[in-house]
């Protein structure tokens, strides 16, 4: 049986291959058609059992199969699974592309809104219900007739850009390697990205050590490799990945030009003057402006630390290093000095005191504790022999949910860190479907018989991931267009990953998860107070970085003309002589490996980071108020934490659901204070 049409239980990965797709997903787009077409029919009622639950069933099983042929072309990419995903997905555009343009379902779903029963529908349907008037306006349900297919078009060629700009991007990752072959060179390197780099080596069948471009090779060379011509060599290397300055194939600057004209033609087709408009009518922020204007507030409250962290490093590059002009590949390198003299700590001293068999449990303990939840590790078919897999019980010992962990990085996976949804809770003929989750990471592995060791930002990735996990597997909702992330608004989604970042910097978490490699001692108090003083060491230049992307992202969809001659790196020069206090070499090619915006759902979105930061900061503070009674590890704020945010999924908006746990709107000051720009 070809696994991707058996929906009893958890994806056959064991069984699953490249062959196995366009049969199945063919015969799954025949039998959703003919169920669009049953429901569209005069005869059925607008009614939620009669046309909304079927319609529901259906695409749900395409979406799932679908998902999971994304997900390995993501994790464990090879040319015949990257060849099956790209004949298959133009199908699946047009397919949604359709269902988004079908009149009517459209007023199907406009009856039900105008039935006097609406009002007594639960909340969850109601929002639900809402969403999918919003999204068919979206999607081109009142476009006139003879514009349909143009903006069907336009949906195919653009799922189908995004998806050729991640493969550039993985391709010139990959492409790349630095063979060292004199052992001075190593000078400064951590033994662990040594001894990895001698492996990485051996495998290709060559003396000497080889340096990538994934980040657990290229980081430890940029923060601690002394020298210089390596550190330079990675950084040009990783600054043009898919740009002229490499193969003509992976050159992503002509998808760049592309996607933005089509943006722009989808936004005119809809009626909107910009893409950013487009994007922005299902997030929390009314319009661009009120991003931009959020943004250059950030900007003006974070230039000053910028400033000043800029001249600090200058200052101690020229007087302790001897650089008398900081470059960018000497950044990270002056930083980790700076901040070792500074402090009297590196991150590799910290991060032998976090291998993965004690940080993993102990981030488990943390919600377990909070959520009243149990984790314990469960079997079922991976696509690596790495990837591990758990269940989620309540207090009652109920199956709530269940979720794959891949954390390290490897050639045939994307770079970042990213959570995504395998299965999605619902209400199902036999019962509660239970929701699945897959969190991805691109970590260092064990290295000479150790377990994988964790630098404490490693950790923080990890939490962040794991609360998107968390919003996902702990739903209450049980109507799959709101269960979980589903309907959480874009500038939302943030809140509960970012959220759980913060117990990352609370002594009563990490005493727990801590544990010498070597020697099994816990992390030392002296040095996670060390860890605390330089919490928000340039803190300011990472908040201008940010913003500058974000300001970058949010002009490029609402103010920049495709058509005008200038380029998107053109833009970015712009806004980096603005914001930027850092302004890179001209051959950097940043927006070439834009994958959030280009090839991911970031789009005319990147702000949300900071956007949800603050939600999250506010948060996390209701939590930092009970310090003194009972300690962060509140039961009480945790649980209705759970109840008003992570339970709810998309089924209220999210503002709501912040004054619900809150009993108040967001304030910036948190996420200040945070950044150690105002006063604990």
């Amino acid at each position: 049986m070809n696994p991707l049409l058996d929906f009893s239980g958890l994806p056959g990965f064991s069984e699953l291959k490249p062959d196995h797709v366009a049969p199945a997903i063919d015969q799954l787009l025949e039998e959703s058609r003919a169920v669009v077409t049953a429901v569209s029919s005069n005869a059925v009622p607008a009614e939620w059992e009669a046309f909304v639950r079927p319609l529901e069933d259906s695409t749900e099983r395409l979406s799932r199969a679908w998902g999971q042929v994304e997900h390995l072309h993501a994790v464990l990419d090879s040319p015949e699974l990257r060849a099956a995903y790209n004949a298959g997905l133009p199908k699946v555009t047009q397919f949604w592309t359709e269902l988004g343009q079908n009149q009517a379902l459209f007023d199907k779903y406009r009856a039900l809104k105008d039935a006097k029963e609406f009002e007594s529908l639960p909340p969850a349907r109601k929002k639900l219900i809402e969403n999918s008037l919003r999204d068919f306006r979206l999607g081109g349900a009142e476009l006139p007739v003879e514009l349909k297919p143009r903006y069907a078009a336009i949906q195919d060629e653009l799922a189908s850009l995004s998806a050729k700009f991640s493969e550039n991007v993985l391709d010139a990752t990959n492409a790349y390697s630095l063979l060292i072959e004199d052992e001075r060179r190593l000078a400064g390197l951590p033994g662990d990205a040594i001894q990895a780099a001698r492996e990485a080596a051996e495998k290709d069948g060559k003396a000497g050590w080889k340096f990538s471009l994934q980040m657990p090779s290229f980081l430890p060379v940029m923060q601690y490799a002394e020298d210089r011509g390596a550190r330079e060599a990675l950084y040009r290397a990783n600054a043009t990945r898919a740009s002229e300055f490499g193969k003509a194939e992976w050159d992503n600057t002509p998808l760049i030009s592309r996607i933005l004209r089509l943006r722009k033609e989808d936004a005119a087709l809809l009626g909107y003057a910009s893409f950013a408009e487009v994007s922005l009518v299902p997030k929390m922020a009314g319009n661009p402006k009120e991003v931009l204007d959020f943004l250059h507030d950030l900007a003006r409250r974070g230039r000053p630390f910028a400033e000043r962290d800029l001249a600090e490093l200058r200052e101690f590059a020229s007087n302790k290093l001897g650089l008398s002009t900081l470059e960018a590949w000497d950044m990270a390198y002056a930083s980790e000095k700076l901040r070792a003299e500074r402090y009297s700590f590196s991150d590799q001293e910290v991060k032998q005191y976090f291998p993965e068999t004690q940080v993993v449990p102990g981030m488990f303990k943390l919600v377990e504790t909070l959520f009243k939840i149990r984790i314990e590790e469960s079997s079922a078919p991976t696509w690596h022999p790495d990837v591990r897999f758990f269940d989620i019980r309540n207090a009652t010992e109920d199956l709530v949910g269940q979720f794959y962990m891949d954390l390290y990085a490897r050639e045939t996976k994307r770079g970042g860190a990213w959570m995504d949804g395998a299965i999605t809770r619902r209400r199902i003929a036999n019962g509660i479907q239970t929701p699945v989750a897959y969190l991805n990471c691109n970590f260092s592995g064990p290295v000479g018989g150790k377990p994988a060791l964790f630098t404490h930002d490693d950790v923080i990735t990890l939490f962040h991931e794991f609360g998107h996990g968390l919003h996902h597997l702990l739903t209450r909702i049980e109507d799959l267009g709101v269960s979980g992330i589903n309907g959480v608004e874009w500038d939302a989604v943030e809140l509960p990953s970012q959220f759980m970042e913060n117990f990352c910097w609370e002594w009563d978490v990490l005493e727990h998860m801590t544990k010498h490699v070597d020697g099994g001692a816990p992390l030392p108090r002296e040095l996670f107070e060390k860890m605390l003083a330089a919490k928000n060491f340039q803190s300011g230049l990472a908040m201008l970085r940010q913003v500058e992307f974000s300001v970058f992202d949010m002009l490029l969809h609402s103010k920049f003309d495709p058509e005008s001659g200038r380029s998107a790196q053109d833009l970015l020069d712009e806004v980096r002589s603005e914001i930027a206090v850092i302004i890179p070499p001209a051959y950097n090619r940043f927006p070439n490996n834009f994958s959030h915006i280009f090839a991911g759902g970031y789009a005319a979105g990147y702000y949300s980071y900071k956007w949800a930061e603050v939600l999250s900061a506010d948060a996390f503070s209701a939590f930092e108020e009970m310090r003194q009674e009972s300690g962060v590890l509140d039961v009480a704020i945790g649980a209705r934490f759970r109840d008003e945010v992570l339970a709810v999924g998309g089924s209220r908006p999210a503002a709501e659901s912040f004054r619900a746990f809150r009993g108040r709107d967001p304030q910036v000051d948190a996420l200040l204070r945070h950044n150690g720009m105002i006063p604990a």
